[in-house]
């Protein structure tokens, strides 16, 4: 049986197909589109564009699932609809012109579904869990294998872009401007005060973006999912030169994410200052599987 997700973030909607095989979820098919839904809100509510661009990706995917013959095909949406005014509104124009009814999950339950996702990817001990996304920034505290506490932060790799960066790249008083803003919110989270956690999971696009970068500086291979300590510190130096140097190091990695790398990069690396991490495993599961699994009942 084919099942089908598409994922409706800040920055990008995302179709992914799998094959549900003795219980696992196997992975066949991935399109993304960046439809920078983000940049359609004005003050506070989803435009009439920023909703019409959304339904023309989503029918769009649902053209696509067809031609796959899905059995079922489900649509989530994250902070892109949770964090406007008229998410109510937005959701039944959706439905109207797609026939897709969205789900708009709670920073909780997103933090919580990236959990159970990670967990058919590889067994998780004790850590923290970070979610980096373009709207939101996810993290959950989990040990012996369970949820402690979890959390969901206004932080984006895209909304931090939009609020605090004049150009494509920031200035160092730009940087420093996401730095703070990120340990302000940091400071709300109290189950990650005073402690430390050597390992860090990471999940997402923004993430796996740096991962990239992390193997291409380095030389690993593709199949590398971990970043030791002092890397991103490292990675983000490589970042401060010449702009034109810069927009090429960028592009060879992840030229879909040519203004929020680095943002995205800040915030990860202002998390993993703060919780005395050591190294960061990077999941191939996440959000996305965690909610079709439930949807699905495995």
């Amino acid at each position: 049986m084919t099942y089908g997700v598409i994922d409706m973030g800040s920055n990008t909607i995302r179709l992914c197909l799998y094959r549900l095989e003795r219980g696992e979820l196997i992975s066949l098919f991935n399109k993304k589109t960046t439809a920078g839904l983000i940049g359609y809100v004005d003050d506070g509510m989803l435009s009439s564009k920023g909703i019409r661009k959304a339904c023309d990706v989503l029918n769009t995917y649902k053209r696509m699932s067809e031609f796959a013959n899905v059995k079922e095909l489900h649509v989530f949406a994250t902070a892109s609809l949770r964090n406007i005014s008229n998410s109510s509104e937005a959701v039944r124009q959706i439905y109207e012109e797609t026939g897709f009814q969205v789900d708009v999950l709670s920073g909780y339950d997103e933090a919580v579904l990236d959990f159970e996702g990670a967990c058919h990817d590889e067994t998780l001990d004790e850590g923290i869990m970070v979610d980096i996304g373009g709207g939101s920034t996810e993290i959950l505290y989990f040990d012996d294998g369970r949820i402690k506490d979890a959390v969901s932060l206004n932080i984006g790799s895209l909304s931090m872009y939009r609020d605090y960066v004049g150009r494509l790249f920031p200035k160092k008083s730009e940087a420093a401007a996401i730095r703070r803003k990120v340990e302000g919110e940091l400071d709300k989270v109290m189950f990650i005060d005073g402690k430390s956690f050597p390992v860090m999971i990471g999940i997402g696009g923004t993430i796996r973006a740096v991962k990239k970068f992390n193997n291409d500086i380095f030389g690993l291979s593709r199949e590398n999912n971990i970043i030791i300590s002092g890397n991103l510190e490292y990675l983000l130096n490589e970042l401060r030169d010449e702009k034109k140097q810069t927009l090429n190091k960028v592009l060879r990695v992840a030229p879909d994410r040519i203004h929020t790398l680095i943002p995205g990069m800040l915030i990860l690396h202002t998390i993993f200052s703060r919780c005395s991490c050591n190294e960061i495993h990077m999941s191939s599961f996440g959000v996305r599987e965690g909610y079709l699994y439930r949807k699905i009942e495995v």
